[in-house]
């Protein structure tokens, strides 16, 4: 996996053990306040961080740049790409676009961000998630922003003829209050967010977080803030040849997910599948297969 390839706190993250205690001090201070608390000059984010100059200099060779203007320009340049918008999103594609066809580099493109994300996806998390999701004591409330909300919809779908109490939370953030009037110590909200990351749902996360709620962020490879306060944070690689981000690898985790949670409570989600398709039947919604 190249530099480029992923962000400086996946860098943090993969190198953390081998840090000294000055090292990782000023390591903590930036996934705290990441990434502005590493924008500044190397003086400056030292001072901020209570640590030495060369301490600085030392941890950033140690996640493998040059010196601390390569670590500050990655920096500066996650910060670019966690605001663009669709526009600019195109001109830096077509401004670096290899040559051939746009379905070859599209397929390329994809396939990599399959590989960058489930290559980060913790075994161990993912199987939290998925416990968590299961949890038929818990009510599960599932929303998304302007483009994710389709995820959640999705998510809610599945997730309703697996387990009960399961609410789809609208698209209209003038009604969550009403969600979070209903929330419980212990419930669980599956929330999508990529960049250009919504302030209302943050301030959504942090209510419910508030009310003793269990947050599942599925979000990009920059990390939606609503990473501060969530239980389980999932990045989805996510840039393509488009002025538009991609959601096919943060639908394959939630299609991994739905299948997780499936297994976990199959002899009950067994039962409700036969009752459901029984439903079905009564209702005449699908057409029935000739004999």
């Amino acid at each position: 996996m190249t530099q480029s390839d992923t962000t400086v706190r996946d860098h943090i993250r993969t190198h953390y053990s081998a840090l000294t205690q000055s090292e990782r001090k000023f390591a903590n201070a930036l996934l705290e306040n990441y990434p502005s608390a590493g924008l500044a000059s190397i003086t400056v984010v030292a001072e901020m961080a209570d640590v030495s100059t060369p301490t600085v200099a030392r941890m950033v060779q140690k996640l493998g740049y040059k010196g601390f203007p390569q670590f500050h320009d990655a920096l500066l340049n996650e910060l670019k790409a966690q605001v663009s918008g669709p526009a600019e999103r195109r001109a830096n594609w077509v401004t670096d676009a290899p040559e051939g066809h746009l379905l070859n580099r599209f397929s390329t493109a994809v396939t990599q961000n399959l590989e960058r994300t489930f290559a980060h996806i913790e075994r161990a998390a993912f199987e939290e998630a998925a416990q968590m999701l299961a949890q038929t004591d818990r009510r599960l409330y599932a929303v998304g922003g302007r483009i994710t909300r389709a995820l959640a919809d999705y998510a809610f779908t599945h997730f309703q003829a697996i387990r009960p109490r399961v609410t789809h939370m609208t698209s209209s953030s003038a009604t969550w209050p009403h969600y979070v009037l209903d929330m419980v110590e212990g419930d669980i909200l599956l929330l999508f967010d990529i960049r250009r990351y919504e302030a209302n749902l943050l301030r959504l996360a942090e209510l419910a977080v508030d009310r003793g709620v269990k947050v599942i962020l599925i979000t990009d490879q920059w990390t939606s803030p609503i990473a501060d306060v969530a239980a389980l944070t999932f990045n989805c690689w996510v840039e393509i040849p488009s002025a538009w981000d991609s959601n096919i690898a943060t639908m394959l985790l939630l299609e991994a997910l739905i299948a997780a949670a499936q297994e976990e409570l199959w002899s009950e989600t067994g039962d409700r599948y036969e009752k459901l398709d029984e439903l079905f039947s009564q209702s005449r919604l699908f057409r029935k297969p000739p004999h």
